[in-house]
């Protein structure tokens, strides 16, 4: 199945005409005609049914055939991650998240953090083709850059609240924290980690210290690992 994506489409629209790149796809790429169908989502959990009425290269027109509503899931995944150094191990993160289940990202700035800036446009483009090549009809939430400071100050996560870092201390492994189906919301700091008094400001919020194995993981990677521990406790 080919899944496109479009955020305004409402569950009530009849007809929907898909802009000159997608129709161009659809008409030269998928050799779509008349009459053939076509699945789009709107991001928010609806997937839509198509029928293609004129395929024209620039202006593909198509009628809406049905709409449904997916179940959602019974968890919600927030990841509060440092930007990595390097713009596409970021990216590399977003995608492979979406492609597991992540709800909620916010990319946060630490004291050691090397990037302090993000292009969110580029990153939600990421997104979108994550969310459409893993067939999923949710568009998972990117939240704009905020110091470490601010976020702990205006966040009011519910949930469990887990914090991952390499200093010694008591600390637990993920899989042995996370309970299915409750919302949770995970720290991954930035190359450098974070740092002492970061740690100590998240432990006063409620934030619980985990470990994610024995290794020492890169940002990206340790931001995967969490986010397949926790979907994998909820499947």
């Amino acid at each position: 199945m080919q899944l496109f994506y479009n955020a305004k489409l409402d569950y009530s629209a009849t007809q929907f005409i898909f802009p000159p790149d997608e129709s161009k796809h659809i008409v030269r790429v998928l050799r779509k005609s008349e009459g053939d169908k076509v699945y789009i989502t709107n991001g928010k959990g609806y997937l839509f049914e198509a029928e293609i009425l004129e395929p024209n290269q620039k202006k593909c027109k198509a009628r809406i055939i049905s709409n449904r509503k997916t179940i959602p899931k019974r968890y919600k995944l927030h990841m509060v991650v440092a930007p990595t150094k390097m713009n596409d191990r970021y990216e590399w993160f977003l995608e492979k998240a979406t492609e597991i289940g992540v709800d909620e990202i916010t990319p946060i700035i630490c004291d050691h953090s090397e990037r302090k800036t993000i292009k969110m446009e580029r990153m939600e483009r990421v997104l979108q083709s994550a969310m459409k090549q893993s067939l999923q009809t949710v568009l998972p939430q990117l939240n704009p850059p905020i110091s470490y400071q601010e976020f702990m100050e205006s966040n009011v996560s519910t949930g469990f609240k887990f914090i991952a870092h390499c200093q010694n201390g008591d600390k637990m492994e993920l899989k042995r924290k996370v309970i299915a189906d409750n919302d949770t919301t995970i720290l991954i700091g930035p190359e450098g980690d974070f740092s002492k008094e970061e740690i100590d400001l998240a432990k006063d919020k409620g934030y619980v210290p985990i470990s994610l194995g024995r290794n020492r993981l890169r940002t990206e990677t340790a931001a995967i690992v969490a986010c397949a521990t926790v979907a994998m406790i909820n499947n």
